[in-house]
């Protein structure tokens, strides 16, 4: 395989270099000069119009003065930035506005099926995760005590334990096929970490409790709080209450609904 010659054309044309023994050519501020001896001379790589002479202990003092400071001192920071719980109070955290004020309002004239959040001689079943057991032990004591306000009785509760909030759906399930139950209470808690494990989890509980009641007929209420933060579960140990007024109206409502029916 030949070599390329180079010729006049060629835009690396070994003439255009300027040449040791020759007179030296003019250089513009754009020009790379070649690197000389200590002798002043600008070294290779730098024009000679950024070589500059040396300055002097009073005009460097001035340019440095010049230059702005890289950080604020702390005395000038825009503001001071504040560290809550520095005092060791409690840190108060508010709820979110998760839902609009106000009731349903139904016209006049309409035929209403509407249950109420009462237990009679209901029979009710409860599943439970162990995992996060400091958090689902609070909602399981205020289900109970929603449950006994709403009068029913403890005989006919039945408390199932599963391992974690993925295990809900298959054991309400399960103790909704029993047919011995009016409802299914489900009471978990999954809190975020660091890993997409949250969302997992969280999505097929909510599904499959779902799908769960939609199987069989009996309703399942949801129960579980999904949080990001453990902070984040006090304020909502009412949670388990609430669960356990959708459980009993719901079931109160088929109740209403097959009467109806079979009229």
């Amino acid at each position: 395989m030949s070599s390329r010659d180079i010729d006049d054309s060629s835009e690396n044309v070994l003439s255009e270099w300027p040449k040791e023994d020759g007179p030296e050519a003019d250089a513009t501020d754009d020009e790379v000069l070649e690197t000389t001896d200590d002798d002043g001379a600008p070294a290779w790589g730098t024009s000679r119009a950024s070589a500059s002479p040396e300055r002097s202990d009073s005009d460097v003092v001035a340019i440095a003065e010049l230059e702005p400071a890289l950080e604020p001192e702390p005395d000038e920071m825009p503001f001071e930035p504040e560290t809550p719980g520095d005092d060791g109070a409690p840190i108060h955290i508010e709820l979110s506005h998760e839902h609009a004020a106000g009731d349903l309002h139904i016209p006049d004239g309409y035929a209403v099926l509407e249950g109420e959040a009462e237990g009679g001689r209901r029979a009710v079943g409860i599943v439970v995760s162990r995992f996060n057991g400091m958090v689902t032990t609070q909602l399981l004591d205020r289900a109970l005590e929603e449950l006994e306000a709403a009068g029913v009785r403890q005989e006919t509760i039945t408390i199932m334990v599963v391992p974690g909030a993925f295990e809900l759906p298959l054991a309400a399930t399960a103790l909704a096929k029993t047919r011995r139950f009016a409802c299914i209470v489900a009471l978990g808690c999954i809190i975020r970490g660091d890993t997409p494990h949250f969302d997992y989890v969280a999505s097929e509980a909510a599904s499959g409790l779902q799908l769960a009641a939609l199987e069989t007929g009996v309703p399942v209420s949801f129960g579980v709080l999904t949080l990001d933060r453990v902070e984040q579960a006090e304020p909502r140990i009412e949670k388990g209450a609430e669960a356990v007024r959708s459980a009993l109206e719901m079931a109160d409502l088929f109740s209403q609904l097959r009467a109806a029916a079979s009229r």
